[in-house]
């Protein structure tokens, strides 16, 4: 298997996965009502996709109150950051060792 498709990494293959880490490594920080705005989730969608990031150890969690209110924010972890990069550059390596296997096509 060419070496790249290794680096496809499962945790990454939804789409709301790979929305979620998009914003976290532009953001850095990213609260829970700003990610379910941003990704137009509903509540138990976005919780269960950060609840599987959370386990792989891609994402920390950090619950606090401001005022009376909860406010959860998620972070990318070092590993969680270098995985996604990972993932993205095999993708990028597999759309470009198609394309130009298909270029004659063109």
């Amino acid at each position: 298997m060419k070496e790249y498709l290794e680096n496809i990494n499962k945790a990454f293959e939804s789409k709301v996965r790979l929305g979620i880490m998009s914003v976290l490594l532009v953001q850095e920080k990213v609260d829970f009502n700003t990610l379910k705005e941003t990704l137009q989730l509903t509540d138990g969608n976005l919780a269960s996709h950060l609840r599987a990031l959370e386990e792989a150890e891609y994402l920390r969690v950090e619950k606090q109150f401001v005022g009376r209110k909860p406010n959860t924010t998620y972070y990318p972890t070092y590993a969680g950051s270098k995985a996604f990069k990972n993932h993205l550059d095999a993708l990028e390596q597999l759309i470009l060792n198609n394309r130009q296997n298909d270029a004659f096509f063109l």
